[in-house]
């Protein structure tokens, strides 16, 4: 997998219709920086709004999974985010000039093979892997669902599918690597069973729907009158069971094609969870709705782990900023450079890491005897961390002077000793307003909250005068 998040380099464009609207549709996937997510935008609507990939905002899930935020809407984005998380694309915005996704043929890769044309970007920031901490479970006894999340250091996904058809019987397909997405699962189409094809025609759904863009499976037997009038429905002059058990003699990709479309849907779907997933995935006769419902209580346990939780750091990866880069944006000077390398660096977010050895200088002074990082030291090096993500809102940081104002509500939990290696976190809490920012700063040693404090700074340019 991916240390750091990837862009795609350029603008591309795919157009088709949308399975159950029937709309042609224009998608252009652009360009995003650092932490922006998937964000959907429909810029056929005034205001251009924009919607994000969130399952908070998840509204039907009858035949796709629908977004909508302030009454904008996207239909089907399940294969589109598949394809996505497929390629380990991090960022990107998604125009849309129609309400739903493009059906193509029913699988992700269409979307795989056009964005492979324009290729990927790496971006200098690690990517944020909600690494699941236990298990997690899901369970639809009615309709015999069950889905699970198991710790693992990687991604990794198996499904079980059984319809209780003579036709379909029990399948499983497992996605053992993300790399494997695009040769094994990307080309599974969508499907569906032929009794279902008038109840989705009366209810003004598959518009869009045509034989080649859908699997329909047979599981009973068919009188010719019905397969003509099924052919008037599709706009086909004739409808054929030519093969056992799929309509009009579709040849399947692979055996258990439907069982790899059903483990597309569940990566597409838990993409909504907003973070690249540590995990294995386990589930039995998904659906939609039971997906994006596991999405849901995925998130609530990524958000309440990620309330006063350390960062993670792993020594083996390369730093956003190395010391020499921290201190050509910083003006200090030995014996304050307090900050090592930064970790992570976005539009809201710094961490940053000092290793902390007996030889500071600090400790000369300081309980030679029984050596302790003074707190006031801590906070410093917290607020250099915290000068780095200030100087990152300025086009030109070369430019500007960070000074800070005010350090609030500051608490010492633990000593730092030599030996400790300290993470810092920084996040802006409020927008900038007249150069004034202000941040909440945490330092972590080993998983434990040492300190923490409210960071109050101004940026204010250079005299070049002076």
């Amino acid at each position: 997998m991916y240390t750091k998040q990837h862009t795609i380099k350029q603008a591309v464009t795919i157009s088709g219709v949308g399975l159950h609207t029937g709309t042609l549709v224009n998608m252009t996937f652009k360009p995003a920086p650092i932490n922006h997510g998937f964000k959907f935008q429909r810029i056929d609507l005034e205001g251009q709004p924009i919607i994000e990939a969130d399952v908070d905002l998840v509204v039907d899930t009858s035949r796709g999974t629908t977004l909508e935020k302030h009454g904008a809407r996207v239909n089907t984005v399940e294969h589109c985010l598949a394809a996505l998380l497929g390629l380990q694309i991090d960022n990107v915005l998604i125009e849309l000039d129609a309400p739903e996704i493009p059906i193509m043929d029913g699988s992700s890769k269409p979307f795989i093979d056009v964005l492979d044309t324009v290729g990927l970007e790496e971006q200098n920031a690690l990517r944020n892997f909600f690494e699941v901490p236990h298990g997690i479970f899901y369970t639809d006894s009615e309709k015999n669902i069950e889905l699970a999340a198991l710790p693992l250091d990687d991604y990794r996904v198996t499904v079980m599918v059984d319809y209780n058809s003579p036709v379909l019987g029990s399948q499983y397909a497992t996605l053992n690597n993300i790399s494997q997405f695009t040769k094994e699962i990307a080309s599974c189409r969508t499907f569906c069973f032929l009794h279902e094809l008038e109840m989705l025609f009366k209810a003004n759904l598959i518009k869009g729907g045509d034989l080649n863009n859908a699997i329909v499976i047979v599981d009973r037997v068919v009188k010719d009158d019905e397969l003509d009038y099924l052919a008037g429905l599709f706009n086909k002059k004739k409808i054929e069971v030519k093969k056992e058990g799929i309509l009009n003699n579709l040849e399947l990709r692979y055996p258990n094609e439907p069982a790899r479309h059903k483990l597309l849907d569940v990566v597409g779907d838990l993409a909504l969870v907003g973070r690249p997933i540590k995990a294995q995935i386990l589930a039995a006769r998904p659906g939609h709705a039971s997906n994006v419902a596991f999405a849901k209580k995925l998130k609530r346990v990524m958000l309440d782990a990620s309330k006063n939780q350390m960062p993670k750091y792993d020594p083996s990866l390369p730093p956003v900023m190395d010391a020499t880069k921290i201190y050509k944006a910083l003006p200090h000077a030995y014996p304050f450079r307090l900050v090592d390398k930064i970790i992570h660096l976005d539009e809201n977010t710094v961490v940053g890491v000092k290793n902390v050895t007996i030889n500071e200088p600090f400790f000369q002074g300081h309980f030679p005897g029984n050596p302790v990082m003074p707190g006031v030291l801590q906070i410093e090096a917290m607020a250099q961390s915290g000068g780095v993500l200030a100087m990152n809102t300025v086009p030109d940081p070369e430019n500007y002077w960070t000074y800070f104002l005010s350090i609030d509500n500051a608490k010492f939990r633990k000593m730092v000793v030599p030996g400790d290696t300290l993470i810092f976190k920084c996040e802006i809490k409020e927008p900038i307003k007249r150069g004034i920012i202000k941040m909440y700063g945490q330092a972590f040693v080993a998983g434990h909250l040492v300190c923490e404090a409210n960071l109050t700074a101004s940026i204010v340019k250079k005299d070049k005068s002076c």
